[in-house]
Formats: structure tokens, C-alpha cells, sequence
């Protein structure tokens, strides 16, 4: 018999991530052969864009693992909206990737009323889509070969 909790504990989601590191290991070669390399752990990337008083118009969160990297999150006020700051916030962080993590490939997910258009027009392609995620809106998800 098993007893089932439903809260939140940190201790636990240690415990649990680490089991599953090791099952995905044993199971998998090319998630072995990333044990013992830079791609083995997921490595913060950040990118602050500011104006002249310091205020925060555009940022880009997200993180390197498996030569890979994964964007988060990215943002453009409004107001720098259409003036390739965007753009240029994300090849950063793509040549940063590759440059300097030896990351391969990029991905994001982002919805429909997002920005889809803008990261195709920069050579990411649809690899992925859930519909009415959450209803009434459609997330996809996108994937780009660095160079």
C-alpha cells in the first residue's frame, strides 16, 4: 500500500531529480556520454538590455544544457518593439551558446499572440504545437540548428 501527498517539498524534488538523472543514464548512451562534460548541467544565460538611465527595456532568460540552448524568457518594451533589439538580444545569446558552451541547437516555446513570426523570420522552425494550451490560445515550440 502507498500513501500519497500532494505538497510541495524541495528535499523531495532533489531526491526525485536525481533518480531520474540516474534511470535516464542507464537507459539512455547519449544521455551518459553528457556525464563529465559542460553539457552536463544546465548553465544560467542572461541578457539585460538598458537605457541611458538604467531602466530595463529588454531581457533575455534562459539556459544552456545538452548543447543546447533553451530561451525562457524574452521580452522587448513595448516602445523598442520593431527596432531589432529583440533580434539582437537573441543572437547574443546564440553566439554565446555556441561560442562559448559548444551548444549545437536553440529552442523556445511561445504562444500564438507571441512571437512565432519573429523567431521564423530568424530561422527557427515549428517543430511542435499544443492547442488550447491554456484553451483558446495555441503554444509552439521551435527549434534552430546554430550555424
Amino acid at each position: 500500500m502507498f500513501r500519497i501527498e500532494t505538497e510541495v517539498d524541495k528535499e523531495r524534488r532533489s531526491v526525485l531529480e536525481e533518480r531520474l538523472e540516474a534511470t535516464n543514464t542507464g537507459r539512455s548512451p547519449a544521455m551518459a556520454a553528457l556525464n563529465g562534460t559542460p553539457a552536463e548541467d544546465e548553465i544560467p544565460l542572461q541578457l539585460w538590455a538598458l537605457d541611458d538611465s538604467d531602466e530595463l527595456v529588454a531581457g533575455l532568460d534562459g539556459f544552456t544544457w545538452g548543447h543546447w540552448l533553451h530561451i525562457g524568457l524574452l521580452w522587448v518594451a513595448d516602445e523598442h518593439r520593431g527596432t531589432g533589439l529583440g533580434s539582437r538580444l537573441l543572437r547574443q545569446a546564440e553566439r554565446t551558446a555556441q561560442d562559448d558552451r559548444d551548444c549545437r541547437y536553440a529552442r523556445v516555446e511561445t504562444w500564438d499572440f507571441q512571437a512565432p513570426d519573429f523567431y521564423r523570420k530568424l530561422g527557427y522552425e515549428i517543430t511542435g504545437r499544443i492547442d488550447n494550451y491554456p484553451p483558446g490560445v495555441t503554444e509552439f515550440t521551435l527549434a534552430k540548428r546554430l550555424a
